[in-house]
Order: structure tokens, then sequence, then C-alpha cells
């Protein structure tokens, strides 16, 4: 598949082209929205407003190799978007969560559940960016340059947050096993 080659379609109007190039990454696309929004209809919710900013501002993108990187910083804003406004709702909060058991829980089929809960409670122990910068390298094999991109930070700050990030993680590991 030439990405160029089907970018420069899309932003000549080639709907069928711009599918194929989200049909592609899919199941990327599928992960970073579910580790952001942590439930499958979100995370679908997520990409469909995704694919419609994408289609809507194609012709704002100046390199066409970038596409994904870009697609997938849409994604991220959209799904942090996304989780902002669901603050605002008072109804939702964590209780409604466990008291809810047709609430649907993440699902990563590569992770078993007591791998989820392992990983979701050591990641507690990290703020936000950390957490953020974590996940985009490890569950989603992102380059730091992309992780840059995606959550607008000096490159040099996301290699401190990861590094700072795995230190707090193995100490407080560390801590648990020998403490």
């Amino acid at each position: 598949m030439n990405v160029v080659r089907l970018v420069k379609k899309a932003k000549k109007g080639s709907k069928e082209a711009l599918l194929q190039l989200i049909m592609a990454e899919k199941d990327d696309y599928y992960r970073l929205a579910l580790t952001y929004m942590e439930n499958s209809h979100d995370a679908m919710d997520a990409m469909e407003e995704m694919i419609v900013k994408v289609y809507e501002n194609i012709n704002q993108l100046k390199k066409e190799e970038a596409f994904y990187s870009w697609s997938k910083t849409i994604l991220v804003n959209g799904c942090k978007s996304m989780l902002r406004n669901q603050k605002k709702l008072v109804f939702i909060d964590d209780d409604w969560h466990t008291c809810n058991p047709s609430h649907e829980q993440t699902s990563n089929p590569y992770l078993s559940t007591d791998q989820q809960m392992d990983i979701k409670e050591l990641l507690i122990h990290l703020n936000a960016q950390q957490k953020e910068a974590i996940q985009l390298k490890y569950f989603h094999d992102l380059d730091y340059q992309t992780i840059a991109e995606i959550t607008s930070a000096p490159i040099g700050t996301v290699k401190s947050r990861i590094s700072q990030g795995l230190k707090k993680l193995r100490d407080h590991y560390r801590g648990d096993v020998h403490g």
C-alpha cells in the first residue's frame, strides 16, 4: 500500500482512498482509542469522530507520509475531549463502573484480566503525562517523535516522562516485592 499515493487521492476527494488508509490501521486506531476511553463503545465513538475530522481536514496535512501520526494525533485529541466532556456529567463516576454489572470492562485481547489489573494498578502510581507516554510507547509501540506530536510535548520531555515513569514503576514494584 502506497500511503503517499492514497493520501493524494484522498485530498482530491476519494473516500475510497481514505477508507483504505484508515482500514489498514484500524486495529491500531482501536487499541489507541481503547487506551484512553477504557471501553469499546466510547473507543468506537472516538474513532468515528476521528474519521470525520480526518475527512474534513485532510487538505491541511502538509506531508502525506505523516498521515498516520497526524490521524492518531486527531484521535488522541478527540479522546481527551470526550473524556473532558464525560467528567462534566455528574452521574458518571468511578462508583458507577463497579455498581453496574452490565458496564463493559476494558477488553484487550492481548492481556488476561489479571494482567490488566496488575498493569492498571501499577500505572495508578504515575502522573497523567507519564502514564500516557508509557502507554503510547509500550502498549502502542509508537516512537518518541510520534508520541511528542500526539502529546504536543518536546521529544526530550517525552523521553523524560517515560524514563521517570519507568523508574517510579520499578521502585514501586521492588517495594511491593521486597516489602
